[in-house]
């Protein structure tokens, strides 16, 4: 009998399905791993924005991670939208407790720009979940919110990293896709992935596809899955960088607003 790797999202829903817990469990399964849920949030959202959003008792989210950990296992731990100072710590707190990679996507805002983390909650995601982390995933919005430090061309990214690393986690994944396009090499979508010692630039073509809802969550998702299936952290972000890029450039209209990338352009085009 074949048990795939085990891999615990600890995220918000979005009820749209292009983003949070959604595209978390879509790029498990796609990657080849069993995808499992601690809920933190509800909100309602659609491809043009999020209209309302309701957190979760910290009891509950305490409840659903033993209720997954303590009987199933995990091997790999990704966290999303962690709205409030108290969900934060309390996930910190469940996180310190495991010896698996976790992966701290430091959600602050949406794709909408409508805010994902009480700016009370900043501090605690500073001094208290980011030191869990194996590898953080902000975006160039999430570092300016943590750090301060405003990345306006590539050379900037090396600081950027520096900042974050001195925070804890283990590695920074600093995510170039906000950067005027024309940034770097002939124009690609770059990032950089350091442990302050290690550097590897992640480059992949930029495609004009407007259709980007979930990026984040799903780049920081086939991550966590590839840690769990063994690999080491370059390994893990350069077959999420692949896996990425073809999921944005199959991206796809609903709504009226901005469409989902593709988490199964892989079975699609084998199809």
């Amino acid at each position: 009998m074949h048990i795939p790797p085990r891999v615990l999202t600890v995220a918000g829903s979005d009820s749209g399905g292009g983003a949070g817990i959604q595209a978390d469990l879509k790029t498990m399964l796609a990657l080849g791993t069993h995808g499992m849920s601690v809920l933190t949030a509800v909100t309602a959202q659609n491809s043009l924005g999020v209209q309302g959003a309701w957190e979760l008792p910290a009891e509950a989210v305490r409840a659903q991670f033993r209720s997954v950990v303590d009987d199933i296992g995990v091997q790999a731990v990704k966290t999303g939208m962690l709205s409030s100072a108290e969900l934060v710590e309390t996930v910190a707190e469940l996180l310190a407790g495991l010896r698996v990679p976790v992966v701290v996507d430091p959600v602050g805002v949406s794709k909408h720009g409508d805010a994902l983390l009480a700016a009370t909650a900043l501090d605690a995601v500073r001094t208290a979940l980011l030191p869990t982390a194996t590898v953080a995933t902000p975006n160039l919005d999430e570092v300016a919110q943590l750090t301060g430090i405003r990345v306006e061309e590539e050379a900037d990214m090396r600081r950027a990293a520096a900042a974050v690393l001195d925070f804890g986690p283990r590695w920074a994944l600093i995510k170039g896709g906000h950067l005027p396009a024309g940034h770097g090499d002939g124009g690609s979508a770059v990032d950089l992935l350091t442990d302050g010692t290690e550097e590897h630039w992640l480059r992949a073509p930029r495609h004009d596809n407007r259709h980007t809802h979930g990026t984040g969550c799903t780049l920081a998702s086939a991550l966590a899955a590839q840690l769990a299936k063994g690999d080491t952290v370059p390994q893990a972000a350069a077959a999420a960088k692949d896996y990425v890029t073809g999921a944005l450039a199959a991206g796809f209209r609903l709504g009226a607003g901005i469409g989902p990338v593709d988490h199964g352009w892989r079975w699609r085009d084998a199809h």
